[in-house]
C-alpha cells in the first residue's frame, strides 16, 4: 500500500493501487446479474427457458449470470435483457471534478 492514503476516499484508494476501474466494472456486472436475476424472476422465467429465448447454452446463462465472471460481450447483455423484455442502457459520464483519470491503469 503508497502511503499517504489517509485521510482519503476508499476510491482514491482504490485509483492509488491501480484497481478503481476493475472494482467499478465488477460492480456494474454484479447490478446486472442482480437485475437479470430480478427479471426472471418476476416473469417466472426458468434458467431452462431463458437460454432458450437467448438461443444459448445453460452454461452460458450461468457465465452471464455469475457476478464474478466480468469478461462478457455487450451483444450477450443486450439478448439477456431483451430475453426478459428489457433493453440495455450505457451513458457516458464525467469523473467528479477532483478526480482524476488515468489511462495507464484502466485494465479493464
Amino acid at each position: 500500500m503508497k502511503k499517504g492514503t489517509l485521510g482519503s476516499s476508499f476510491d482514491d484508494f482504490l485509483k492509488d493501487e491501480g484497481l478503481l476501474e476493475e472494482v467499478e466494472a465488477a460492480a456494474v456486472k454484479r447490478v446486472f446479474a442482480w437485475q437479470l436475476l430480478q427479471a426472471m424472476e418476476a416473469g417466472n422465467i426458468s434458467k431452462v427457458e431463458m437460454a432458450q429465448r437467448m438461443r444459448t447454452s445453460r452454461s452460458h446463462l450461468d457465465r452471464l449470470l455469475d457476478p464474478d465472471n466480468h469478461k462478457i460481450q455487450l451483444d450477450t447483455l443486450m439478448k439477456a435483457a431483451a430475453a426478459v423484455g428489457k433493453r440495455v442502457r450505457i451513458e457516458l459520464e464525467n469523473y467528479p471534478e477532483n478526480s482524476t483519470f488515468d489511462l495507464g491503469v484502466c485494465r479493464v
